[in-house]
């Protein structure tokens, strides 16, 4: 038994309240190392001579990531404070005993030598998800480049966008289209900054309490809020919290005035003057080094109170539901828990997303972020589906890193992308191989999670990196995959109707790495599905399930797959 690979924390990453009365206890192992786990609990301030409240509760194996397996149980209790420990039998015959961080030959009688769980605090904790949000789909829009109002260059609209050059996108144009999301299935439309800016990329605010006169107006931006909802289509905005513009007010004034500012200790000034040239590195801090995006100091009292107060305007005014938020993990825990404290009192339900291109556990306690961009789901299915350089059962480890380490409901609320404005279009990874784009959105329209697509890979979009992925939506149908678009909406809309696909518990897996071939049997309420894939050539046989009903074609399924294909069969 590996005694170093056994990890837990007694706090709101391995032991957590899920709803009132209701926990969940987590213990980390070497992958493959335990028999079995047996959580143990009991009364902290109830004598046993008194009443004997121990319970042993067998753990189950919940995930697996490549080096790790994750056992967790979900107990009820109704006390003061919970005191529990671990017995763990190793394949090799070892038993040994765990509590407060030590390890021992017998079972731990005194309760000093257990792990502590105080109940009302843990509930005061609990992570509270939007329900309404779990496991829902996401579509993103740049807003210059998805529908113009009025005709426009289409050697410009379809062209690589130069950060400098307006496409032509409006508001006006999304309201135009919105039954367009609607028939694809999506729930939540997020869209890239639509505040006054420099550039039509929108990353360098100018006015956060202005809508750009380029894309329209503050009443047409409710308009849009409005005509989304009633289709049942949440709307999140992309909020730049962490860095502004050289034309934003304090900025400006600093530039103006120089050492005299009032607005000196809005930012991070080293000194005058001030060094901003392309090329050499600024002497203030900014975002990656370029002088047109200064970075704000959100521990400055006003600072903070200005930008809460932007994230609550937008839903007081436009009724959005929730933000999105640009270089969310280079700004400090502080001001988020204080952003979330106001934008929930507000809004409840509201929807809070980091950018985080890795983990992101720390902010996903319950009490900052809701969810982050998925940048590890998208890693992944690069590595399995376009670079070749993962296997299946690598891949679905992968994902059980995610699950065994967060809450299990931000693992529903995970926004699962497979390309964003920041990256090339997952085509043009795959080099043009619409399969494997169609093997890449299944893997995001049948797992658990958000899947966010990024708007016209409906319609398998090219693009590069550095702006050649944010070229004009294909409105020309000449242009459009509209296969791709069937494929994807029937996804959707199987995702919708079958909440098993998403939320029903995993009662097996097979993965072959030699063929790619993977089985994935969920169970819930009574319904029992199967999804299979075939990341890989030629053909992969799955005799057990031949002749049963296949969802996605709605035809029986034939008893194999051919390359890079997924299907869902029940039972």
């Amino acid at each position: 038994m590996e005694y170093a690979a056994i990890t837990h924390f007694a706090d709101n990453r391995y032991c957590f309240a899920l709803e009132p009365d209701r926990f969940l206890i987590r213990i980390r192992v070497k992958k493959g190392d335990m028999r079995r786990v047996i959580l143990h609990t009991q009364d902290k301030y109830l004598p046993l001579e008194r009443l004997d409240t121990r319970a042993a509760v067998p753990m189950s194996l919940a995930a697996r990531d490549r080096v790790s397996d994750y056992y967790e149980a979900v107990i009820t209790i109704h006390m003061v404070c919970l005191r529990y420990w671990f017995e763990l039998e190793g394949v090799d015959g070892t038993r040994v005993y765990y509590g407060n961080y030590q390890f021992s030959t017998e079972p731990p009688t005194d309760i000093e030598r257990m792990f502590d769980c105080p109940q009302n605090l843990r509930g005061e904790e609990r992570f509270l998800a939007p329900a309404w949000a779990m496991d829902k789909v996401v579509y993103q829009i740049f807003p210059a480049s998805f529908a113009p109002t009025g005709p426009v260059d289409a050697r410009r609209w379809y062209g690589p966008l130069d950060h400098r050059v307006n496409p032509g996108g409006t508001l006006r144009g999304i309201i135009d289209h919105l039954g367009h999301l609607h028939k694809l299935g999506a729930d939540v439309l997020y869209m890239t900054p639509v505040f006054k800016a420099n550039t039509p990329h929108r990353y360098d605010t100018v006015d956060y309490f202005a809508v750009d006169p380029s894309l329209g107006t503050k009443e047409e931006l409710r308009e849009l809020v409005d005509s989304a909802h009633a289709l049942g289509i949440r709307v999140l905005l992309d909020g730049v919290f962490n860095h502004t513009s050289q034309k934003f007010f304090a900025f400006a004034d600093i530039l103006e005035k120089k050492e005299r500012s009032e607005y000196l200790d809005w930012y991070f000034i080293e000194g005058f003057p001030l060094r901003m040239a392309w090329g050499e590195k600024p002497n203030f801090k900014t975002f990656s080094y370029y002088g047109g995006m200064p970075k704000l100091n959100l521990r400055n009292p006003a600072v903070e109170a200005y930008f809460i107060n932007v994230g609550l305007y937008w839903i007081r005014e436009c009724g959005i539901d929730g933000w999105r938020l640009d270089v969310a993990d280079e700004v400090g825990h502080r001001f988020w828990r204080r952003f979330r404290e106001a934008v929930k009192a507000e809004k409840p339900d509201a929807l809070i997303v980091g950018e985080e291109w890795h983990y992101g556990g720390d902010f996903l306690q319950g009490d900052q972020w809701d969810s982050v961009m998925n940048y590890p789901f998208y890693n992944s299915v690069l590595d399995l589906v376009a670079r070749g350089t993962a296997t299946v059962t690598e891949f679905f480890e992968d994902l059980g890193f995610l699950r065994g380490n967060l809450h299990p409901d931000v693992y529903h609320l995970l926004w699962n992308l497979i390309g964003s404005h920041d990256t090339a279009r997952f085509l043009r990874a795959a080099c043009g191989d619409r399969r494997r784009l169609k093997m890449a959105s299944a893997l995001q329209l049948l797992l658990p999670g958000m899947p966010m697509l990024y708007y016209g890979d409906e319609y398998a979009m090219d693009g590069g990196d550095n702006g050649d992925c944010r070229r004009g939506m294909v409105w020309d149908e000449a242009r459009q995959d509209r296969e791709m678009f069937a494929w994807i909406s029937r996804l959707a809309a199987l995702r919708h109707a079958h909440p098993c696909l998403t939320r029903g518990q995993a009662v097996a897996f097979t993965a072959d790495d030699a063929s790619g071939a993977v089985a994935l049997t969920r169970r819930l309420d009574g319904e029992t599905l199967t999804l299979l894939l075939h990341c890989g050539d030629g053909e992969a046989p799955f005799p057990a399930y031949a002749g049963r009903e296949e969802l996605i074609s709605a035809a029986p399924f034939p008893g194999s797959l051919g390359p890079w294909e997924a299907a869902v069969v029940r039972g």
